[in-house]
């Protein structure tokens, strides 16, 4: 199937709670793959703004991801410190490693990269650097303390 992605909405937002939803303000997502009908797996054509992150930072217990970067500058932030992608880098992300990682833009223009992963349910998203856990529902993510407590 042939995508238009001008009819493909733009979404902004995050299913972070308050404290946490300023750091994604400049994050616009299209859903690319759901235009296309996948149910396997997600893909998002993802643009960030200078000073924006991509999510905050984290890994999945069943959930691999994949990004590819189309145009800009990117740092990836993991374990092992920062890594600079740049147009055609690619990483990936597997399900089950506890490295969290996070893309930030820290450059002065906009970029623009593909955000791939799969739809394993009952998946469990941890944030090492921040007090937030997040449960996969069919109804989205559930945010909560890394307690349980609900924000």
């Amino acid at each position: 199937m042939i995508i238009d992605l001008q009819a493909v909405p733009q979404q902004t937002g995050t299913v972070y709670p308050d404290p946490f939803k300023a750091l994604l303000a400049g994050r616009v997502k299209q859903r690319v793959g759901d235009a296309a009908g996948l149910r396997n797996f997600g893909v998002n054509l993802v643009t960030l703004a200078p000073g924006s992150v991509s999510a905050l930072r984290h890994w999945h217990e069943k959930q691999d991801e994949f990004v590819y970067v189309i145009s800009g500058h990117l740092t990836l932030v993991t374990d092992e410190g920062e890594q600079l992608l740049t147009a055609g880098t690619m990483a990936g992300f597997a399900a089950g490693q506890a490295n969290g990682h996070q893309l930030v833009n820290r450059s002065s223009a906009p970029a623009m990269y593909l955000e791939i992963g799969d739809r394993t349910p009952d998946d469990q998203a941890h944030y090492p650097d921040d007090d937030l856990r997040a449960s996969a529902s069919p109804n989205g993510w559930v945010i909560t303390h890394k307690d349980g407590r609900p924000y």
